[in-house]
């Protein structure tokens, strides 16, 4: 198996250790600036955030999954190793949680704990999920299928295509085109890992229409 993955994607030349934990506290301290802001724009007022807020709808925008998605890939794909993927994506996640919550408890004095467990949950299984999604950027059927679901969940984010067309956010839109860019191919492969998208997207919002 080991060699089978090698095939599909080479792990890096390892950094220093010095440098490997810089990386990941940098990403860390990302994810708790990110949940303070987050939280901040949710607990403010409209009227008192600039007009761009309101006209892009950046609060609510993240509220949904599409930013999260387009995040924890990026942070994958550009470890050194699957097993740095694994520990810099969830790390960055419970970063999230504890700036979102923190700014909860202390700011504005509640904690969901309820919604805090599951994020926690999502932030756990995102350290199986980003090993995979190292892969996605390799060589090989294994690498477009994997980029394809990933694509395929991203473009169900920002579009609705079961019950006709329809853009469901703006900015979830740009998140899938960088997405395609994040992942990608050769044309030939771009073709393919395109058909096998849109399969995922019309499968997800088949049976999961209503997480996102």
């Amino acid at each position: 198996m080991e060699e089978f993955l090698r095939k599909v994607r080479e792990p890096k030349a390892k950094p220093s250790t010095g440098m490997k934990v810089f990386r990941t506290v940098l990403i860390v301290l990302l994810g708790i600036g990110i949940g303070v802001l987050q939280k901040w724009l949710d607990s403010t007022d409209i009227n008192e955030l600039p007009r761009i807020v309101e006209t892009l709808d950046i609060a609510n925008f993240f509220g949904r999954l599409g930013i999260w998605i387009l995040l924890g890939v990026v942070i994958a794909v550009h470890a050194s190793t699957p097993l740095r993927a694994s520990i810099n994506t969830s790390l960055f996640f419970l970063g999230m949680i504890a700036g979102y919550y923190t700014y909860c408890h202390f700011i504005l004095g509640f904690l969901p704990i309820r919604y805090m467990a599951i994020w926690i949950a999502i932030a756990f299984a995102s350290f199986i999920m980003a090993y995979a999604v190292w892969y996605a950027v390799g060589y090989g059927p294994l690498a477009i299928i994997l980029s394809a679901i990933i694509l395929g969940v991203s473009f169900s984010q920002a579009f609705l295509i079961t019950q006709g067309f329809m853009v469901t956010h703006l900015l979830e839109v740009l998140c899938w085109v960088i997405m395609l860019v994040v992942l990608r191919r050769t044309p030939k492969e771009y073709v393919i890992q395109f058909m096998l998208s849109i399969g995922v997207a019309v499968l997800y919002q088949l049976f999961i229409p209503y997480w996102g």
